[in-house]
């Protein structure tokens, strides 16, 4: 049994989002706090029931370590398999007499029935599907299986599916899933990118500034003309020594009286439709005081007080001094200009009439171009567009839709899905396999410790099925390796910066297995996760560093050892007889003594994974094991840097796929 990692961390992300839930303003931004204190509370659940076990590769007891996982951020399971979901109204209708269960399972079942197949069938010759995660290419391999004569192997297959079909969706979804074609990649579908468009929102003082220019200020022009008619005299204004000219109340139009009603009826009207601005509520605003008195006063001014009167003069004066008469040239002037600032198209309307524009292009695919879409729109609103645009990764990368090595590497299994699916030399099967890929590269990575490894693609049980099909082309490993040269100098010179992120590594380490260049690509080091040891993996990148780097100004700063000397027989990790490399750790070990004279020989890392100790608060980001604490880093140069990259102290990342 090894070690599993503390509910302290999970703890306090539930303290942190119970308090945004009780304290936000925004109803999206309390649900989706409440929707995260609801994982974490499943996550705290588990853990002291014991059917969780965190840092483990099969957290989840009871679990294959295959199925696809709910993991929240840093790594916690909750529990929840992705691939159980409810079945729609159109899967209900298939199976509803079928034997089973749950819905799950008579749907499951009916897909191994001679209808259920031939459904099958047709997707994949049509390509009418869509793999959302794995799982949903389970039942789809049974059938190509049975239809080219490997009737064992499928059998084999849905016998080891069958003790969860009563929970698992194992069939795709129905619809096309465009993929980008050659080396072109997309960040986004046009769908995922028109509905971000189409959720956008006019802020709330725009709102308000908006309705302000458009109806209040119209209504105040007019309620500002009807007391100055009431005015005898010179209209009022402000002067060095108080308020001068004529009073109002003194003189009352014929038409007064039913012009006033039409304004209250206008007024009542416009507060029931447009509450975005309350400015003019304001009870000693000069629109507040002049309305008082209007509802005050029907006929004349008999109702009001000599102090009302007053108030009136006084709110003329100050409206007239600074925009000038009701009618004049300035103001008109004035309201001219606010008129046509309000004319202006808001962000809201202009991201929509941008997504009308993508309504014509399918949304599960991309945009071959951006002309026909982002003609006279603002640049702001295409970049957001930009991120649908199927273009080479190159060009991604300068029109700033891809903005880091994270980014590349959330899109470069695009690239590498189709590499690797040229193996298969049936068509349906190479693009079943392309999507499942793809969908596997989502998974979002557990923390793990004692050096264990995420799980493999090659260990779900149906790609597992169809892998003694897989051939080896040499057009294929060219393709990769020239993949695989043309990415790594991209994110060295595009983002020079910044450490290559392991999810970038992952995908790296695929295109050079399937190029034919097996080497050491080591990830970077978690804190949280480090176990006082490295395996195998890190000698191998070291000596390889120090004899490609010799005589650099590189080796001379880091201080490369010059040799290794012959490596000593592996020893093996106590918790799961890992081979480990401890010559490495003791050469990390000096380098540490030497940078720290005062150093008790305990790092943060080691300290941290005591058995129960807490994950580091800053642990992985979606696809990212472990953690950016830079405390669990080796000596410069053996480690990180020397290899751009690390696999795992505490946990050993998949290997390469094929």
């Amino acid at each position: 049994m090894g070690h599993s990692a503390s509910a302290g961390y999970a703890c306090e992300q539930l303290k942190r989002a119970v308090r945004v839930a009780l304290s936000a303003e925004d109803r999206a931004t309390r649900r989706r706090a409440e929707a995260k204190a609801s994982r974490w509370q499943d996550v705290l659940t588990g853990m002291a029931g014991g059917s969780l076990r965190i840092g483990s590769r099969v957290p989840v007891a009871g679990t294959p370590e295959w199925v696809t996982l709910e993991v929240v951020h840093g790594g916690f399971a909750t529990g929840r398999f992705l691939a159980e979901a409810p079945l729609s109204p159109a899967e209900a209708a298939l199976c509803a007499d079928g034997p089973g269960t749950t819905g799950r399972e008579r749907l499951n079942l009916w897909y191994l029935t001679d209808a259920g197949l031939a459904a099958l069938r047709a997707m994949l010759a049509t390509e009418s599907y869509r793999i959302e995660v794995p799982e949903d290419a389970a039942l789809p391999v049974v059938a190509w299986l049975l239809d080219h004569g490997h009737a064992e192997a499928a059998l084999d297959l849905v016998a080891e599916l069958r003790p969860l079909m009563h929970r698992l969706r194992l069939a795709p979804l129905p619809g096309a899933a465009p993929r980008p074609a050659g080396a072109q990649v997309r960040l986004s579908t046009v769908g995922e990118v028109r509905e971000s468009l189409r959720s956008a929102r006019t802020r709330p003082h725009i709102a308000a500034m908006l309705e302000t220019l458009q109806v209040w200020h119209p209504l105040f022009d007019r309620l500002v003309a009807l007391w100055c008619d009431t005015v005898e005299g010179e209209l009022p204004r402000l002067a060095e020594t108080g308020v001068a000219g004529g009073w109002p109340c003194r003189t009352w139009p014929a038409d007064w009286a039913q012009r006033r009603a039409e304004w209250l009826a206008d007024y009542a009207s416009a507060s029931a439709q447009h509450t975005a601005s309350t400015a003019h509520t304001h009870p000693k605003s000069n629109f507040a005081r002049l309305r008082r008195a209007l509802l005050a006063c029907e006929h004349d001014s008999a109702q009001l007080t000599g102090r009302d009167v007053g108030w009136i003069r006084r709110a003329l004066a100050n409206t007239i001094t600074k925009h000038g008469e009701p009618g004049s040239e300035p103001r008109a002037a004035l309201r001219a200009t606010q008129a046509a600032v309000a004319a202006q198209p808001t962000h809201a309307e202009l991201a929509a009439a941008l997504a009308e524009r993508l309504d014509r292009f399918p949304a599960d695919g991309g945009l071959p171009s951006l002309e026909p879409v982002a003609e006279n729109a603002p640049a702001h609103l295409v970049a957001k567009v930009a991120r649908a645009l199927e273009a080479p990764i190159e060009e991604l990368v300068a029109r700033n839709v891809i903005t880091s090595a994270d980014v590349l590497a959330t899109v470069l299994p695009q690239i590498t899905a189709q590499l690797l699916a040229a193996n298969f030399e049936n068509e349906q099967l190479a693009t079943l396999y392309a999507q499942t890929y793809a969908a596997f590269r989502r998974r979002r990575s557990l923390l793990l410790l004692d050096l264990e490894q995420q799980v493999r693609i090659e260990e779900l049980p149906w790609v597992r099925a169809i892998d003694p099909l897989r051939v080896r082309r040499p057009d294929t490993a060219r393709a990769a390796r020239q993949t695989l040269s043309q990415t790594v100098l991209l994110a060295l010179t595009a983002f020079p910066q910044a450490i290559l992120p392991n999810t970038l590594v992952r995908e790296l380490g695929a295109l050079a297995k399937q190029a034919g260049l097996p080497m050491p690509l080591v990830e970077e080091v978690a804190a949280d996760i480090f176990m006082g040891t490295f395996t195998a993996k890190w000698r191998a990148a070291a000596e390889i560093t120090s004899r490609t780097m010799a005589g650099t100004l590189y080796a001379r700063y880091y201080d490369l050892p010059q040799s290794w000397t012959q490596a000593p027989p592996p020893r093996r990790f106590r918790a799961l007889a890992k081979r480990t490399a401890d010559d490495f750790a003791e050469v990390c070990t000096a380098r540490a003594a030497e940078a720290q004279p005062t150093w008790t020989g305990h790092s943060v890392a080691e300290k941290r994974n005591s058995p129960g100790a807490e994950p580091d608060p800053h642990d992985a980001e979606p696809g990212r094991p472990g953690a950016h604490a830079r405390s669990g880093e080796p000596a410069p140069g053996l480690g990180a840097r020397a290899g751009r990259g690390v696999v795992g102290v505490g946990s050993d990342p998949a290997g390469d796929p094929h």
